[in-house]
């Protein structure tokens, strides 16, 4: 494995026709790996640092998935007395009627299946989202996106994804074979990692969509937490 560079082979799960069973047992363990490995904790930092001392905001997260992140939210939102209104992109159904289950997005959420970058909203959320979505795609659609992004976020917007490391490939590569029940976990966690980023990648990035003014800060277990302030 060359870490290097960035890998572009397919995940099992950007296919098409998985099943809602396999769906299912994959976003509950993708929920455990970011409860365990501070995923959620890195989700919660970014959206703190934009929605500040709000009460009232609107938050959407392109690529939700199972809703485990946006859970995440809601359940901040509650501690804090925010009121708190989500929207959940996917383009993956089968996601989408996992995450329409749960009971902490049931009355506040509106799901959306569709590529996110045709949806266009009639009101502009305060903050848009991604975890361990941006590295599904290529160096020139995540221009593309992150250019999409800054046009429709109100506030601002936070990625959370992972850095690419050869002790975090074995690592999830050993924990995933030995405990997840998921042909999907099995597969994909590590190639997640081989298609995840250095930090010089992400500069670029930005650079080339435009964007300047953002903060990136590393983050245990392996991940970047990029925080980008429309004012700044």
């Amino acid at each position: 494995m060359n870490f290097q560079k960035r890998s572009y082979q397919k995940e099992l799960l950007d296919g098409d026709n998985i099943p809602f069973p396999a769906i299912a047992q994959t976003m509950r363990e993708l929920n455990t790996i970011n409860t365990l490995l501070g995923g959620h904790a890195i989700t919660i930092a970014g959206f703190k640092q934009l929605v500040k001392d709000k009460k009232e905001i609107t938050v959407c997260e392109i690529g939700c998935g199972g809703g485990d992140n946006l859970v995440a939210i809601v359940k901040y939102c509650q501690e804090n007395e925010i009121n708190i209104r989500c929207i959940g992109i996917d383009y993956n159904n089968e996601c989408i009627a996992f995450a329409k289950q749960n009971e902490y997005l049931k009355d506040n959420t509106e799901f959306i299946y569709s590529d996110y970058s045709k949806v266009n909203f009639d009101s502009k959320p305060d903050i848009i989202f991604s975890s361990l979505f941006c590295h599904h795609f290529t160096d020139e659609e995540l221009v593309l996106q992150l250019k999409w992004i800054k046009e429709h976020a109100k506030l601002g917007f936070f990625i959370n994804d992972l850095q690419r490391h050869w002790l975090a490939f074995y690592l999830i590569h050993i924990l995933t074979q030995l405990f997840s029940k998921s042909y999907l976990v099995k597969n994909d966690a590590s190639l997640s990692v081989a298609r995840g980023f250095k930090k010089a990648e992400w500069q670029s990035l930005f650079s080339k969509a435009g964007i300047a003014n953002f903060q990136i800060t590393w983050k245990w277990a392996f991940r970047y937490l990029i925080v980008k302030e429309q004012s700044a």
